[in-house]
């Protein structure tokens, strides 16, 4: 091989080894243990009530470097906590959650928007009491980062939205008690 080429070959090696290899998509499982959905409303205008749900899990697939990914939520819907129990069994009730025919509640992403290297937000599609209505999530804080305690990497998120719960079926006494409810959603997630 002649010098002029043998030099190009040493090039391009070098610059293969020198381009890193794309980031592959990485998945992440939800820690119920971190992760709380919030809902809110305005109860005849007295008050705003407050309620969570205290069983969460599914997957957050994130491609950082092609800015893309997936977010497959399932919330417990009998595991709702408004601090009264006879109020968290009236709420699991037809008019409203109505459990014993729709147990779960789910959130399936179509889309990750991203502001440079942070999560802006999350379009998808909200299921709850057997309808599916699209739902953006809004995410207020995010970061990922090595568990200090787990030591495995980890991303955490504060997510919020609106929606109006008689598009989901859900609107007994409306407009007394508000129509549109607020989700805050604190979601914390582990790399498999």
């Amino acid at each position: 091989m002649k010098a002029p080429h043998r030099q190009l070959a040493f090039l391009a090696l070098g610059a293969a080894l020198a381009v890193p290899a794309l980031a592959a998509p990485e998945t992440y499982v939800i820690d119920p243990t971190h992760s709380y959905p919030r809902f809110s409303y305005s109860h005849f205008g007295y008050s705003t009530q407050q309620g969570t749900f205290g069983k969460t899990s599914g997957k957050i697939v994130l491609d950082r470097a092609a800015k893309s990914g997936s977010v497959d939520v399932q919330i417990d819907m009998k595991a709702v906590n408004t601090g009264l129990p006879l109020f968290d069994e009236h709420i699991q009730g037809p008019d409203f959650f109505d459990t014993a025919n729709f147990p779960s509640a789910s959130f399936k992403s179509s889309k990750l928007n991203w502001s440079g290297d942070k999560l802006a937000s999350v379009d998808g599609q909200l299921t709850l009491k057997g309808v599916t209505r699209p739902v953006t999530l809004e995410i207020t804080s995010f970061q990922c980062m090595p568990h200090p305690m787990l030591k495995k990497e980890a991303c955490g998120a504060n997510a919020t939205a609106t929606v109006k719960r008689s598009e989901f079926n859900a609107g007994k006494y409306a407009p007394h008690v508000s129509d549109t409810v607020t989700l805050n959603i604190a979601v914390e997630a582990v790399r498999e």
